[in-house]
């Protein structure tokens, strides 16, 4: 099982590898190497995930150098929770891919998605802040690729975009983490937690600029606002697909601010202490607002989608913002349903547009295609999901948040901006619904294909991974109770990170 720990990030590393060559580029191997990696990735963050349901931190540390000057890999409930996640989304999202085509629309398709998978990985398992930038940075050149994937010149412009935004974001995660390697001089996060709450009083004005400027990058990352101006236009215009699996990207923002908010800004960090807790709650109520206030002015489906995705993401910030564990274990259970319910709207949404043979995704009546019962059922189903109504999982998850805010001083003010934002994500999701489904501009049917049924099964996958969710909403609250628990007693970590001796200094 020790050994396990470091399969996320070395078998796409491998196989992503393999995939360049010119033989298996473009070619049955080439999809059957990257499919049989992405199950194989599965297979072991299941097995990582009970690992870590007992409660038991692991490390890894990489060429035998302990921490804090070697590398080191850290699986505890949170990361082993995200590896999950981001496997089971990637195993839907790439087989969407290779049942549309879409992935014979460029040569590196498959390097780019293993690569991708790579960053992941591996900013979800390291347990050292120059690492984790080494893992952005993977992950965001992959991510260039894959948007760029199928070509086109709006998706070209929208790429630049996202380059230049990210560019900036990575040269203020630099600056961030060097100022705090100057002040303490460590960049392992165990050994940072230790170093800046012992820092002198001097030192302390400091630490809180590189804290700061780190949580502001996290935040950019998440696509807060005002930092979410990237996401709209980069997600609308890349491959649908692709949007679906970028649907995890937010959430790796989201699990750096509360991973180190936590272990290195907490209760113990003297003047540097919840660093990011006045100016983040106020920020995601109104990135909640702007992006369901989106859902209901987008006239492109797959615009709704990523307003959607800022949104959700608004909504899963504003518990975290709490920075108290009874909002973090609620957002912590919202936090994968956020993800499958914007990537499930991008996939019905690419599945809808091939349906009607149109290459653009415009709200507008249009003639009755075939497949329209199935297709209408799916968006019904997303819709309800993304607006966080019941019976789903989204509508316990926003009764969860409501529940734990209720002791709070912003109380009211997380109450009425998820209210309303549920309400415009309703109204928007239901015009949306109208366009696609009730008005049609001819009796005749366009013709059928025969992929179309095949396509649905991935989203229908997304889908049920979301019941589940629901239908097991019992042992996942327990276990986001038990990782928001182990999140805010970070001892553990520290300790297993740097063994008993280390964290006593």
């Amino acid at each position: 099982m020790t050994h396990l720990i470091i399969a996320p990030i070395l078998v796409p590393a491998i196989i992503g590898a393999l995939t360049l060559l010119r033989t298996a580029r473009h070619t049955l191997l080439g999809r059957g190497l990257s499919l049989g990696s992405t199950i194989v990735q599965v297979a072991a963050a299941l097995a990582l995930f009970a690992e870590a349901s007992t409660g038991t931190i692991r490390t890894y540390a990489l060429g035998g150098w302990a921490a804090p000057f070697g590398v080191v890999i850290v699986l505890d409930r949170l990361s082993a929770m995200m590896l999950l996640l981001t496997g089971l989304l990637a195993l839907g999202v790439l087989v969407h891919a290779v049942l549309t085509g879409l992935d014979r629309r460029g040569w590196h398709f498959h390097p780019l998605f293993q690569f991708q998978l790579l960053g992941l990985n591996g900013a979800f398992l390291t347990g050292d802040l120059f690492n984790l930038f080494v893992f952005f940075e993977v992950l965001l050149i992959a991510s260039y690729g894959l948007m760029l994937h199928g070509q086109g010149g709006a998706r070209l412009q929208a790429g630049m975009q996202y380059v230049i935004v990210n560019l900036v974001g990575s040269t203020l995660f630099l600056i961030a983490a060097g100022i705090l390697y100057g002040v303490t001089g460590t960049l392992n996060m165990a050994d940072l937690a230790l170093r800046i709450g012992a820092a002198p009083p001097g030192d302390q004005p400091l630490i809180r600029v590189g804290a700061q400027l780190l949580i502001a990058v996290f935040a950019l990352k998440a696509a807060l606002l005002p930092l979410h101006l990237w996401l709209p236009r980069t997600y609308a215009n890349t491959s649908a697909p692709v949007a679906a699996l970028f649907a995890i990207l937010t959430k790796v923002g989201v699990y750096s601010i509360l991973r180190l908010t936590t272990l290195a800004f907490g209760e113990n960090a003297g003047a540097v202490a919840w660093a990011p807790a006045g100016w983040m709650l106020p920020a995601a109520l109104l990135s909640l607002l702007a992006g369901f206030l989106g859902v209901l002015a987008a006239r492109r489906l797959r615009l709704l989608a990523a307003f959607g995705v800022i949104g959700s993401t608004g909504t899963l910030l504003s518990a975290i913002a709490l920075f108290e564990p009874d909002a973090t274990a609620a957002a912590l259970y919202y936090l994968p349903h956020s993800t499958l319910s914007g990537a499930l709207l991008f996939l019905v949404a690419d599945t809808i547009g091939r349906a009607r043979k149109r290459e653009d995704d415009r709200l507008e009546p249009d003639r009755p295609f075939a497949g329209m019962g199935q297709l209408s059922l799916l968006f019904l189903l997303s819709a309800i999901a993304l607006a966080g109504l019941p019976p789903f999982s989204g509508f316990i998850g926003k009764l969860l948040i409501l529940t734990a805010a209720e002791g709070s001083a912003a109380a009211p003010w997380i109450w009425a901006a998820i209210l309303i934002g549920t309400f415009l994500a309703l109204f928007g999701l239901a015009w949306a619904g109208t366009m696609l489904f009730w008005k049609t501009t001819a009796e005749e049917e366009l013709a059928s294909s025969s992929w179309r049924k095949a396509a649905t099964i991935p989203a229908w996958g997304v889908f049920f991974l979301l019941a589940a969710l629901t239908v097991f909403a019992g042992p996942a609250t327990r276990y986001a109770e038990a990782t928001a628990q182990q999140l805010f007693a970070p001892e553990a970590y520290v300790a297993a990170v740097l063994g008993p001796e280390g964290s006593g200094r």
